[in-house]
């Protein structure tokens, strides 16, 4: 897919690289570990997460300081330089309108500071294997002497042409990916930092806590986490979820950190994220975040019956007719039965 990528500096004089990706309602995204924004687009590790949203939206998203095109020192970094460059990339974006953000892993703790900062640039917050609390401050001491002894391997071996040390890291975020793309989350490790910069930007991650925040969060919410994550525990999600206001919690049957493309879980987070943000999906995914009543009245819509035929056909009212009917623009990402009729007609030429 083609992207454009951008360059800005931050106050403290940072420089990050952050990219445009499709068209659509605008869907930021919170820089997460090992990430490269031209690399991801050729990965099979990140390349079918940047397509699917790609094509449903205007996919934001920016390396983070000391990783992939981006610059800048990972020393010493703290809640307020992952959210200040959040609102650098939204700033140089010019976004004029309510935006979705999603945070990924850490990135979840920008999200939801950002969110409280500005709850009313944020219409939908989207979270998947997310955490409020870095590992240090969840109160299981053998977890954390476990990450430190992660860290020190970072610093170790992180550059080592034998990818052994790195491959610590790839069998805890995929555990179940084929030997393809183990190799390419090995070369994504190596090409996406330093063992200086994988260290300190560990360390940084252990210590963050936006527990605190959580019950400030005012936008709609959708937490999504893998059952079996080898990463961030699945307690961790679920205490996400429970901490911000009217938060749905998703369990996905998968013990990748990352979902990989292959796995029923994937598809699952596909539906559900449509469904969550609306947007403009395409193909067969315009069924997919559809039930099996909204669906009859879709065929019913593109065979050009009025409201009225439909209910007669289905043997339901006209008013139930609308209230569906509008459940159904909202998952479709449109304003008007028009929209809907070339959208789903579209679908069935393409």
């Amino acid at each position: 897919m083609q992207q454009t990528i951008r360059y800005l500096t931050t106050g403290d004089g940072a420089r990050l690289a952050w990219a445009s990706l499709g068209n659509g309602p605008v869907l930021v995204k919170a820089a997460n570990w090992l990430s490269h924004l031209e690399y991801d687009l050729e990965s099979p590790i990140w390349r079918h997460w940047s397509r699917f949203f790609g094509e449903h939206y205007r996919l934001l998203r920016y390396d983070e300081r000391g990783c992939g095109m981006s610059g800048g020192d990972a020393r010493g970094l703290t809640l307020d330089h992952w959210l200040g460059d959040l609102e650098a990339v939204v700033e140089a974006a010019d976004l004029r309108e309510p935006f979705a953000l999603m945070g990924i892993s850490q990135g979840a703790a920008a999200c939801v500071a950002y969110a409280v900062k500005h709850p009313q640039r944020v219409s939908k917050l989207l979270l998947y294997g997310a955490y409020a609390r870095g590992p240090y401050e969840r109160d299981d001491d053998e977890a954390a002497r476990l990450y430190r002894a992660i860290i020190d391997i970072a610093r170790v071996g992180w550059t080592d042409q034998n990818p052994v040390f790195r491959q610590v890291f790839t069998s805890r975020f995929i555990p179940e990916a084929t030997e393809a793309q183990v190799r390419w989350f090995n070369e994504l490790a190596r090409i996406t930092t330093t063992a200086e910069a994988a260290g300190a930007l560990l360390e940084a991650r252990a210590h963050l806590n936006v527990t605190s925040l959580l019950s400030q969060v005012t936008a709609p919410t959708l937490v999504l986490h893998a059952r079996q994550d080898c990463v961030v525990p699945l307690e961790e999600g679920r205490l996400l979820a429970a901490g911000i206001p009217g938060a749905r919690f998703i369990e996905l049957d998968s013990r990748n950190h990352v979902l990989l493309e292959h796995e029923p879980a994937w598809e699952r987070f596909r539906q559900e994220a449509l469904a969550f943000l609306g947007g403009a999906p395409r193909g067969e995914e315009h069924l997919n975040v559809l039930t099996a009543r909204e669906r009859e009245i879709v065929a019913a819509l593109v065979s050009g019956k009025t409201n009225a035929q439909i209910a007669a056909s289905l043997f339901i009212s006209d008013k139930t007719v609308r209230n569906t009917l509008t459940r159904i623009y909202e998952k479709l990402g449109v304003q008007s039965r028009t929209q809907a009729m070339a959208l789903l007609r579209g679908a069935e030429t393409g």
